[in-house]
């Protein structure tokens, strides 16, 4: 990155928080298209003759990409005569059982890509369980679909046939990002509060909050997103700060991790984040474009995605996740000696990319010895 650590901060302090969700500068216009039919090899980070640990699989911008041809991963045909709906600001993503669920910003609701039964559906919701200004989704174990809508200020859950339950948040409570899940609790982003406030899950009612504005140690400023780590403890993303602060279930300041910069293991504009079994930590910047994963001590083990004109580079990406259970759908794309341990989604609010998706494994017969550098993405 050539810009300097403070011009990128005071991009970013100058965005008021009903605008923190957006870019800082705006982008051209760039024609849609199929990233996937552009590339002619396989695409791994590190590349080859590295030991690669992701390899580029496909990228989902609209129904098109489910239709038949020799690159698309699913068997039915969108009608040439129909217009095909397009994926228009995507910021939250998540997967249940073959179906891949996109927070479509800009479009106002959620657009449903069904891998198993091959078909696309646009969920907006009616009546008192309307979809406004949807940013992150998340999906319980029993197929309780989370939805963080900041057009109401409010949580909306919805069943595992999407059919509204509830509205959690009353006028004035919060403007939530996003949330994790963690047993009978709900850990929700506050971006206008600078806090997280827990919800008992079954009814929506406030147990505690924990944050306050500030820098300081248990401090935030626009948290943007949370996740739960394998360990139980919540890492909250904040995009202001600079950094991703952990936390114990009942909202202690563990540690802290990254600060502002230009430099791989840095932040300038940081936003979604996951986590995998192991405890890595994988966290987009919208700024690098690029998304960077760490050890749970901190430690940068790899950075993928940087836009240089390629169609796998991300643009403003926004959610990640990571995804154990729906690796077959995409297992086609993958080369044949690259084995895949879990899938990473990454959205996109700019560019024909909007949702791509990585495989993380390792390549059968390879050195993959520990204590090895931080890895360059590909060129």
């Amino acid at each position: 990155m050539k810009k300097s650590s403070h011009m990128l901060a005071g991009c970013i302090a100058a965005v008021a928080a009903a605008t923190m969700l957006a870019a800082c500068v705006s982008n051209p216009a760039q024609p849609e298209k199929n990233a996937a039919a552009d590339i002619s090899g396989p695409v791994f980070y590190p590349p080859l003759p590295n030991s690669p640990r992701i390899q580029y699989l496909t990228t989902i911008a609209s129904e098109r990409d489910l239709a038949v041809r020799k690159d698309s991963f699913a068997d039915f045909i969108v009608g040439e005569e129909k217009e095909a709906q397009r994926l228009t600001q995507p910021y939250g993503i998540a997967m249940y059982k073959g179906k891949l669920y996109v927070a479509d910003t800009g479009a106002g609701g959620l657009a449903i890509f069904d891998l198993a039964q091959q078909r696309f559906s646009f969920m907006t919701g009616s009546g008192a369980g309307r979809i406004k200004r949807p940013i992150n989704i998340r999906i319980d174990a029993d197929g309780t679909r989370y939805v963080t809508d900041t057009g109401r200020d409010q949580v909306l859950v919805y069943d595992r046939d999407d059919r509204f339950i509830k509205a959690f948040g009353v006028e004035g409570q919060f403007r939530p990002v996003d949330l994790a899940i963690a047993g009978d609790r709900l850990y929700v982003a506050d971006i206008v509060h600078h806090q997280i406030q827990v919800l008992e899950k079954s009814t929506g009612r406030l147990l505690f909050k924990f944050g306050k504005p500030g820098s300081g140690e248990g401090e935030l400023f626009h948290p943007t997103n949370v996740a739960l780590g394998p360990d139980g403890d919540i890492y909250v993303v904040e995009t202001s700060n600079f950094r991703v602060q952990r936390f114990t279930p009942e909202g202690n300041p563990v540690r802290t991790y990254g600060a502002v910069g230009s430099i791989p293991g840095s932040f300038a504009r940081p936003k979604g984040i996951a986590m995998d079994k192991a405890g890595r930590l994988l966290i987009g910047d919208a700024a690098f474009q690029n998304v960077q994963i760490f050890d749970n001590s901190g430690k940068l083990l790899l950075y993928f995605g940087q836009t240089d004109g390629r169609s796998d580079g991300l643009n403003l990406p926004a959610g990640v996740t990571v995804d154990y259970d729906n690796i077959a759908a995409f297992r086609r794309f993958a080369d044949l000696k690259f084995d895949i341990d879990y899938l990473i989604l990454v959205a996109s609010q700019f560019g024909p990319n909007k949702v791509d998706i990585f495989g993380f494994g390792k390549m059968k017969d390879m050195d993959y010895s520990e204590g090895k550098p931080a890895s360059k993405p590909a060129s």
